[in-house]
């Protein structure tokens, strides 16, 4: 068999487990990674958790940490494209012949555990404990970790990581963690262990307590977001952002970043924490500016407001909770200069569809509702109805396939404009898969 078509076959094999299939119990993964070896315990680790914001914080983290000469392993989710961008080893995704190997060395361990359990391993279990046994194999240095959802139970749990990230908490997930911020700060706090160092991003009031409650539970230790470190000033600039950044350290300034938002300066600030709080900077110790300087500028973010055409410009953006795409229209008024924006909307239907609609509403010109390729799609027609009730049925129009939607938003935001296009864009979001469908199309 060719790479190709072993590693077709895998990912065949892991789909089958169920893409979506939910199911929140550690026994399966601990047994399945006890059998490996415990390869998790091979690394320190950088664990992260939160509702918005994980992956690129993730990816800055793991930027910050090559520039500084580490070897690195990442495992965010969900992925755009292919699963391996799920495993990046020193910022790259895994090759698929890797990929393939350390499954089928896996495999029939994982078979011994289906066989005896109720629930077979689910396709989260799997792709995480593919993920702790490259990283051994490889070996890296450290291993910059994101929950799949939630903490406490969530499959990466097994690290007990020296240095935990909270990133904003927000509604989401609600079916599966609880329907206040606060029952959802309980979960993510799972992720806190005995002995942690743990970086928390600004939270509202609701979400700080079940934080704090935990750390002087386990006896970690605390860093804020507007206490020991944060964003003492940002500018829009070229490609992204010059900012300001007070760490653990002392002050770093001058640091460009290519992505745009409020809420990714606030990624920025958490990264640098937690990079500092493992590489041990603190009050008498403060990182190589320069050497961070690089880290940041070398980041990248797929997906969250990345430009793929111009004239007009094309943004694609995977805001899926009204929290993020709050974040979303932040940026877009105060760093994009739209004479007229076509948004290309795809959501699922357990998401607030609703919430996402009326925060877009004031700063879209048309909207195109779609359906996304995912089994959990909104069909068109209810997103329809329900963006026609907060949008007008002027402004909205609908594709059922993601290459028309795109044809038809683009032809919307061109229509009666005179001259350059430079002032007219397109924005595809609602939906991380929304975000991937596009991308497949718009980056061939």
């Amino acid at each position: 068999m060719t790479d190709r078509t072993e590693f077709a076959a895998v990912e065949a094999e892991l789909n089958a487990r169920g893409f979506t299939r939910m199911v929140f119990e550690l026994d399966r993964i601990e047994s399945l990674l006890d059998l490996l070896g415990s390869p998790q315990r091979a690394y320190p680790a950088i664990h992260l958790t939160g509702t918005n914001g994980k992956t690129s914080t993730a990816r800055m983290i793991d930027s910050l940490l090559r520039a500084h000469g580490l070897h690195t392993g990442r495992y965010t989710s969900p992925h755009l494209e292919t699963v391996r961008e799920r495993i990046s080893l020193d910022g790259e995704p895994v090759s698929e012949e890797r990929f393939a190997s350390v499954y089928r060395e896996i495999k029939p361990l994982a078979e011994l555990i289906d066989a005896r359990s109720d629930e077979p391993l689910t396709y989260f279990d799997m792709t995480t404990a593919l993920a702790f046994a490259t990283f051994a194999d490889a070996p890296v240095d450290i291993a910059v970790v994101e929950v799949g959802l939630g903490g406490a139970e969530d499959a990466t749990n097994v690290l007990q990581a020296g240095v935990c990230v909270i990133t904003p908490i927000g509604l989401d997930h609600t079916e599966w963690l609880g329907d206040t911020i606060q029952d959802i700060a309980l979960a993510k706090a799972g992720i806190i262990h005995p002995g942690a160092t743990v970086i928390v991003a600004a939270q509202d009031e609701e979400a700080a307590g079940p934080l704090l409650d935990r750390c002087a539970e386990v006896g970690a230790t605390i860093a804020r977001e507007g206490g020991e470190f944060g964003v003492l000033s940002r500018a829009v600039a070229v490609g992204g952002q010059v900012l300001s950044l007070q760490g653990l350290g002392g002050v770093y300034d001058d640091v460009f970043i290519p992505l745009h938002g409020a809420h990714q300066a606030q990624n920025a600030a958490v990264a640098l924490a937690a990079v500092e709080a493992f590489l041990g900077a603190g009050s008498r110790r403060q990182l190589d500016v320069e050497t961070v300087r690089e880290g940041f500028s070398s980041t990248s973010s797929p997906g969250r407001l990345e430009r793929v055409r111009n004239a007009p410009t094309i943004l694609l953006d995977g805001a899926h909770n009204p929290h993020g795409m709050a974040a979303t229209v932040t940026a877009l008024q105060e760093e994009f200069a739209f004479s007229k924006l076509v948004a290309v909307v795809g959501v699922l239907a357990d998401k607030d569809a609703e919430g996402l609609l009326e925060l877009l509403e004031p700063v879209i010109d048309q909207l195109v509702v779609t359906r996304n390729s995912s089994p959990r799609a909104m069909p068109t027609d209810d997103l329809a109805a329900l963006a026609a009730e907060i949008f007008g049925e002027e402004r909205v129009s609908t594709a059922e396939e993601m290459p028309d939607a795109i044809e038809l938003a683009v032809a919307l935001a061109e229509e009666d404009v005179p001259g350059e296009l430079s002032g007219v864009g397109v924005l595809v979001t609602g939906s991380v898969v929304t975000v991937a469908d596009a991308r497949r199309l718009l980056k061939r």
